[in-house]
């Protein structure tokens, strides 16, 4: 019963978009107040009715419900309760029901923190953000309906993809959901805005705090991910330019450079268009990774492989979204005509070279993503994108980035000169440039790899550090004043800072990782990167819903057992899948990662092993920069709509 009442109520909130798609758009084009109130009641309704049939979906993997026929394919009576709950979301149908549960969350928050918006612009607002509610209700009820019954249930289910059973993959995909989503209410602001043709301070007032959000949910979902694939695939690696992991990194990128845009809208009336562009991209390209991981076109360790037909319907909701805004936005670019006129070297400059180069950046990795798919298409041809094009295509970008961002962060507006602001990061050149010459003294004949990466994150840590103190004045109580300042100045340098350690992170990773693979023998130790390590026994154990063989690893080093590790082999007899545990050692510095592999024909057992440095901060930077978003997100002058009413007047006419 309560899966029908779920049914019922998709089913409901879909009309319930409709309504609130139309009825405000109209009151707003005719300035009707009743009509464009309607928005406010409808976006509440929509968003209950959608979080009822979620927990109804809930509930039925909760009691294994398996005359649902979803609980049957991603479930299990033996699966744990928490892999129970997020078998709701790992599968398509649930994964889709979850994406529009958001999308209504993200349409009711605007209507819960608009009340000083202009109610034209947040009429048009709700229409625009319920009008991508009523494209994705449309494809879950016509396409990918959740709530199918089974005439004949059986007596259990076929289990979820155990790569999926892992407390890491239970929580990235909420996060991700929530960023991609997130950028939605950038696209409707942005249209709304268009149909409006106004653009102004106020505007990117009010857009900042949604694409902030969006950008702190992308970012800790990526970084779940990365950890998730660091720890569980059993490759030893934490990013492999795969087409999923692209598909959530190039919106993080775009959310970026739009972040940063709209400083210079609000601060300058600078950009508008660019800034336009960018909420439209940015979405464009949630939806694009939404095609990607559900289309079946493109092969992933963690895609959904179902049929191209979703995917077609998928692609019309792409087309009709993105060209359908891009063609606004061609109409309406004379109505964002710029205000601020600003020198070549001035911090909007510095501002629009950080946008210039995340987007290329996103192109790169676009283009590397799509390419062996237009091969296949066009040319014929079989072609594999791997990790050496995007290192070598993507990296330059993001060191010019790291590169300007102290000396970017410091220029004045409109006109600045750049030795006078180069002037207080002297001391941090000189450290940067030390500190690379004693790390590649240190390591002398080896990559130069980790010696630039060091230079680059000092360069942006201390440089960020530096910005933050100057904003302290020179004389009087400057540790009060640095205590006293904005949160908005404390997020931004938290998330600079963050950007930094995680970019020393992977250089550092990259250069100084050492590997071993060999057989290794029951009590005999090898040396691997001055640690010994001896199998001491392997024994078979049952889990809860699985077959384990486990590894006994004695870690020591100088003499001394500093810990004993436990790499497991995991058979899940119902889904017929084997996964890989690997035993890490966490430390500050490194990380030691064991894998243990298959038997031998002479007793001995497979063993790879690996000293990974600076590992734990590569996720350690990700929790920071995502930090210094929450802290941006929390300053008062940044809270939604805030001083929106003193500007509404001084917008741009529409032509």
């Amino acid at each position: 019963m309560i899966t029908e009442l779920g049914h019922f109520a998709l089913i409901l909130a879909f009309i319930v978009a409709i309504v609130q798609m139309v009825v405000p758009l109209i009151g707003a084009y005719k300035r009707w107040p009743g009509w464009m109130a309607v928005g406010e009641p409808a976006a509440n309704a929509q968003f209950l009715l959608t979080a009822f049939a979620f927990g109804a979906l809930t509930w039925a993997f909760v009691t294994s419900d398996f005359s649902l026929r979803l609980v049957v394919l991603n479930s299990h009576s033996a699966k744990p309760l928490l892999y129970k709950i997020s078998g709701t979301w790992g599968n398509h149908e649930g994964s889709m029901l979850l994406w529009v549960l958001i999308v209504t969350l993200f349409g009711a928050m605007a209507a819960w923190f608009g009340g000083n918006l202009p109610p034209t612009l947040k009429a048009r607002v709700l229409s625009v953000q319920s009008a991508i509610a009523v494209a994705f209700f449309a494809f879950i009820l016509f396409t990918s309906n959740p709530f199918l019954r089974l005439a004949v249930p059986p007596f259990d289910g076929q289990d979820l993809n155990p790569l999926l059973q892992d407390p890491g993959l239970a929580f990235h995909p909420p996060f991700l959901y929530l960023g991609y989503v997130g950028l939605s209410m950038a696209f409707s602001f942005a249209v709304a805005a268009l149909i409006e043709g106004r653009v102004d301070a106020a505007w990117a007032r009010w857009v900042r705090p949604w694409t902030l959000a969006a950008w702190i949910f992308l970012t800790i979902g990526i970084a779940l991910g990365s950890w998730w694939a660091y720890y569980e695939l059993g490759w030893g690696g934490f990013w492999f330019w795969d087409p999923v992991e692209n598909a959530s990194f190039m919106p993080w990128l775009l959310a970026a450079a739009l972040l940063h845009s709209a400083i210079v809208v609000e601060k300058r009336e600078a950009l508008k268009s660019w800034t336009i562009l960018l909420a439209i991209l940015a979405f464009g390209f949630s939806l694009i990774g939404t095609f990607i991981v559900r289309s079946g076109l493109l092969t992933s360790v963690h895609a959904f492989a179902n049929d191209p037909e979703r995917g077609i319907f998928i692609l019309i909701i792409l087309a009709i979204f993105t060209g359908g805004s891009l063609t606004l936005f061609a109409m309406r670019a004379g109505a964002m005509e710029a205000k601020g006129i600003f020198a070549m070297v001035s911090r909007e400059s510095a501002l629009l070279a950080n946008n210039i180069l995340l987007a290329v950046a996103c192109f790169v990795v676009f283009t590397g993503t799509m390419w062996p798919l237009i091969a296949e298409m066009f040319f014929d041809r079989k072609l594999s994108v791997g990790p050496p094009f995007f290192n070598m295509a993507f990296t330059p970008f993001m060191v010019l980035l790291g590169v300007i961002l102290p000396v970017g962060a410091m220029l004045p507006w409109k006109r600045a000169r750049v030795m006078r602001a180069m002037r207080p990061l002297r001391p941090v050149l000189v450290l940067t440039l030390a500190l690379g010459g004693l790390a590649w003294t240190m390591h002398s004949g080896r990559s130069m790899l980790g010696p630039l990466g060091l230079m680059l994150g000092t360069w942006v840590v201390f440089g960020t550090l530096t910005d933050l103190w100057s904003r302290t004045g020179r004389r009087g109580d400057r540790m009060g004043r640095l205590l006293r300042l904005p949160r908005a100045d404390w997020g931004k340098a938290c998330a600079h800072a963050g950007l930094g350690v995680t970019m020393f992170a992977i250089a550092g990773l990259t250069a100084w990782e050492q590997e071993d693979i060999r057989v290794a023998q029951l009590g005999e130790p090898f040396q691997v990167g001055g640690y010994s390590l001896t199998l001491q026994d392997v024994v078979q154990e049952e889990g809860p819903n699985y077959f384990v063989t486990a590894g006994i690893v004695s870690l020591a080093k100088g003499g001394r057992e500093i810990a004993q590790l436990r790499p497991e082999k995991r058979t899940y007899p119902v889904a017929r899948m084997p996964t890989t545990e690997a035993a890490i050692d966490y430390r500050f510095l490194r990380d030691v990662y064991v894998v243990l592999g298959d038997r031998q024909a002479d007793g001995g057992w497979t063993m790879r092993t690996y000293i990974k440095p600076m590992t734990n901060w590569i996720w350690g930077g990700c929790l920071l920069m995502a930090l210094g978003g929450a802290l941006s997100l929390s300053d008062r002058r940044f809270r939604i709509a805030a001083g929106a009413r003193r500007t509404t007047g001084h917008g741009v006419p529409a032509e």
